[in-house]
Formats: structure tokens, C-alpha cells, sequence
């Protein structure tokens, strides 16, 4: 088995055909374990950190940090077994040092294995190849005809075949995982995102307990682990954009998230019909509420917010109001309307690559407190760029909350899949007739966009006016729970 193993970027998401390369995490001559995460791809929906999938020293890099790389492209190379004394030469990956940091394989030694050229038949038949060897060479020998003599056909060599893509269409998650359990290991089961926080605050994750689905580590175990309650994380960097000065023009290519981004508001909003609606609320009880819930026991360690309540009173309107939670598939005769039994909550966040619309999984089911903690966890990973294609993927209604730019309301597009996204906007101090006299009260409004095919004017309303009263008299809740 050759000692020189190629990897092949996978596809990170659900079909994607390509990735830009934001940053390697590893040189050629580097040591690597198995798992350890060695290039940064953004794709179409996020930035992912692809972890090794082969223990062993980097041998090449084959493509630069910015190089936009079709999925099934090698863009590694790694000697699985350097304790074996150097490469033959034939086989080594010989490599110079370029200004982008990419290596390049240096020209093969003429001397290729079993004595025979690059590229050329050797003794026993097989062709020598810059990795290993390839196939034997064949005689076709044609069937003679009927009555006449046997006439041996010229030797032909039959091409290798491709290299096997298989690799290249799984998850990276699971090539990490694959290459593991062949080499007999144990994999530690954590998202890319708590692995970084692992490597900043010096934690090993082999000798974390994890707490998370099918035993993950999460990043209360990391955190726990390294008995810190707090960390930092610097952002990926924006799309580099270049400025003309005779024009005074700056250009921004749109490309990953942001392409992906604007094709999907594109189509969402040229097939569905929107429908907006407002509603304005005083939610004075609500911002007391916040207050008080912060000071509890139960609430130590989680930042509760208005979008909290927020988000739990949607929660609430989508119990009362089940079909709000649906999507409109097929065309024609074809046509459904398909109501999801669960919630995933999808929070709209502004990223340095654009939007994104991470969810919350099966967030009905969570308690208040757990609500708190998903929320704030799905927020940090969202600001530090690594938000995985499986945050965002099932979502089933959103809210966008503009309200932290200082903007009162809006008019929010659905995100593809879904029929309502909620906009919550600034909540401000306002003279409101409350009790029969004018005083200031804590105000705010509220704006549903949704798709008309799915829902009507009557289910939207009700949907909205069901989230206010909630905002309004947070006691509603105990009666609806």
C-alpha cells in the first residue's frame, strides 16, 4: 500500500460542486493526527473547517489559499508513515516553495519503480506511476477467424483507471471519522467550532466527556473542561475587495454565502406572494420581565434577551396556530402544503459573509432556559463564521431581529422552504395610553411577512396578534403552556 494518501475535498454540503480555499491550517512538512483540522473552504452556505483524514506529514498542498476548488479535486497530499525513513523518489512528493505558500510537485527522477520510466512498463508489467504502481499491461489477442491462421494482435496497454471519488461526496465530519475507525481509533464526535475553542483555551478533546447528541462534546464540555466561562474568537475575514482609484470604485466579488444569498432571496421572492403585516405592542411587562429573569439561579450563565421572550412567544403562536408551520411544494395538480410538526427556529444573523439563517432544532420542545443557552450559542457560532451547512439546513420559520440596528420594523423576505418570518424591531420609550392615561411605555413593533399561498389574511392575523398578546402580558404563556 503506498505510503503517499491524497484527499480530495468533500462535498461539505448537500450537493455542493465547489469551495474556496480561505486558509490552510497546515505546511507542507507538517505533522498532522488524524482529525485535525487543516484547511478553512468557504461553500455556498458556510466557512467549514475540514478536519485530516489520515495521520501522518503534509507532502503537498495543491491548490493556494483563495483558489476556488471543484469538489473531488485533490488539495492535499500526507505520508501516512514518515517512520519509514524518506520517500523513494519516485514516490515522494517533491515540492518548491511558491510566493502563495502552495506547493508544487518538482519533476519526477526519470528512475521510476521497478526500474521502468515515469509513464512506462517495467518488468513484471505494471506501469510505473509517480504514487505506487499502476495496472498490467495486457495483450488483446483477437479470436481467429473461421479457417484461418491465428494472428496475435499487437500488445495494448490499458490506461489506469481514474482514482475512486467516492471520498470526495461524504461529509467531512465522516471521512474523519471513517479513516478512525480503520486505523481501529476513537474519534472524538465535536463540531469544527468547538474544536477551535478546544485549541484556544488548551483543552484535548481526547479526555473530554461528551455531553452532547450520541456523546459530541459541546462547548459547555469544553468550557467546563478548561474552567473558563468566557473566550474570544476573531472572525474570518470578509471578501477581499479591490478598489480602482481612477474610478473610485470598490468591487466586492460576490461568490460563497453571499452568492448563495442573494440566489435564494432572488427565488423566494419572485415565487412566493408576500404578505406583510404590523402590529405595534407594548411589551413594558416583557422588558421587566427580562430584568427579573436575569437575577434567578437558572438562568446563571445564559444572556436573556428580548428576542428570547421573542422568540418564545412565537413558539407559543405557532402551538396555537400549527398550520403557520408549513411549505408549499410541487406545482400544478401536484401541489401541497406540508405542516412540520416540529419548530426549527431559524434567527437571521448578520456574519462578515453575509447573512445567515441558522436554526434551532425542535426548539418547541425546549425549556426557556435551554431556549437561552441554544440561542446564545447559535448567535457566537454565527459571528465567528462557523455556522455548518447542517445549522442552516430544515428550517421551518424565522425571526429576524433589526431592532439592534435601531431600526423599527421592516418588510423580511422568507427564507426558500418556509411561509412566515417574523421581524422584531427597536423597542423604544413612547407616550402610550395605558390604564386610561398618557405615559411612557416601552414599545415595539412587530412585522410578518408570509407566503399567501400557505397562509391567508385570517391565519397570518391570528398568528401575529397571538405573538403580541404574549409580548404584552408575558402571563399569557402560563395559560397557554
Amino acid at each position: 500500500m503506498t505510503r503517499v494518501r491524497d484527499f480530495a475535498l468533500p462535498d461539505l454540503g448537500e450537493g455542493l460542486t465547489e469551495g474556496e480555499i480561505l486558509q490552510w491550517m497546515v505546511q507542507v512538512g507538517d505533522t498532522v493526527t488524524l482529525n485535525q483540522p487543516i484547511v478553512e473552504v468557504e461553500t455556498a452556505k458556510a466557512a467549514v473547517e475540514v478536519p485530516s483524514p489520515f495521520a501522518g506529514v503534509v507532502t503537498a498542498l495543491h491548490h493556494p489559499a483563495g483558489a476556488t476548488v471543484d469538489v473531488g479535486a485533490v488539495i492535499i497530499s500526507f505520508d501516512t508513515d514518515p517512520g519509514a525513513g524518506p520517500l523513494p523518489v519516485t514516490a515522494a512528493a517533491s515540492h518548491d516553495e511558491v510566493t502563495e505558500g502552495l506547493s508544487t510537485p518538482a519533476p519526477a527522477s526519470p528512475a521510476g519503480a521497478e526500474g521502468a520510466l515515469i509513464g512506462e512498463v517495467g518488468p513484471t508489467g505494471r506501469t510505473a506511476t509517480l504514487v505506487g504502481y499502476g495496472p498490467k499491461s495486457v495483450t488483446a489477442v483477437r479470436r481467429p477467424r473461421s479457417g484461418a491462421a491465428p494472428v496475435a494482435a499487437p500488445p495494448v496497454e490499458v490506461a489506469p483507471p481514474p482514482p475512486p471519488a467516492t471520498a470526495a461526496r461524504v461529509s467531512a465530519a465522516a471521512v474523519g471519522q471513517a479513516a478512525a475507525q480503520q486505523a481501529g481509533a476513537h474519534p472524538v464526535l465535536a463540531k469544527p467550532p468547538v474544536r477551535k475553542l478546544a485549541r484556544d483555551l488548551g483543552v484535548d478533546l481526547a479526555t473530554v466527556v461528551g455531553t452532547g447528541p450520541q456523546g459530541s462534546v459541546t462547548r459547555a464540555d469544553v468550557e467546563a473542561a478548561a474552567d473558563r466561562s468566557t473566550f474570544t474568537a476573531t472572525a474570518p475575514a470578509a471578501a477581499v475587495a479591490s478598489y480602482d482609484p481612477v474610478t473610485r470604485e470598490r468591487r466586492v466579488p460576490v461568490k460563497g454565502v453571499r452568492r448563495m444569498t442573494a440566489q435564494a432571496m432572488v427565488a423566494s421572492a419572485f415565487t412566493a406572494p408576500h404578505v406583510t403585516e404590523f402590529i405595534t405592542v407594548d411589551v413594558t411587562p416583557t422588558m421587566e420581565l427580562v430584568q427579573r429573569l436575569r437575577a434567578l439561579p437558572d438562568f446563571d450563565g445564559v444572556k436573556v434577551t428580548p428576542l428570547l421572550l421573542v422568540a418564545k412567544a412565537l413558539l407559543l403562536a405557532v402551538r396555537r396556530n400549527p398550520d403557520i408551520n408549513a411549505t408549499y411544494v410541487g406545482e400544478g395538480d401536484d401541489a401541497e402544503i406540508v405542516v412540520k410538526d416540529f419548530v426549527h427556529l431559524g434567527i437571521a444573523a448578520a456574519t462578515p459573509r453575509g447573512l445567515l439563517v441558522p436554526n434551532i432544532k425542535d426548539a418547541d420542545s425546549l425549556t426557556l432556559v435551554q431556549l437561552g443557552r441554544a440561542l446564545q450559542d447559535l448567535v457566537a457560532t454565527a459571528r465567528e463564521g462557523r455556522t455548518t451547512p447542517a445549522d442552516m439546513a430544515r428550517g421551518t420559520i424565522t425571526i429576524t431581529n433589526v431592532g439592534v440596528f435601531g431600526v423599527d420594523t421592516g418588510t423580511p423576505i422568507l427564507n426558500p422552504g418556509e411561509s412566515a418570518i417574523l421581524c422584531f424591531g427597536a423597542v423604544r420609550p413612547m407616550p402610550w395610553v395605558h390604564e386610561g392615561e398618557i405615559c411612557i411605555r416601552q414599545v415595539t413593533q412587530l412585522a410578518l411577512s408570509f407566503d399567501h399561498r400557505v397562509v391567508d389574511g385570517q391565519l397570518g392575523s391570528q398568528f401575529l396578534a397571538d405573538i403580541a398578546r404574549v409580548l404584552a402580558d408575558p402571563a399569557t404563556a402560563l395559560a397557554w403552556s
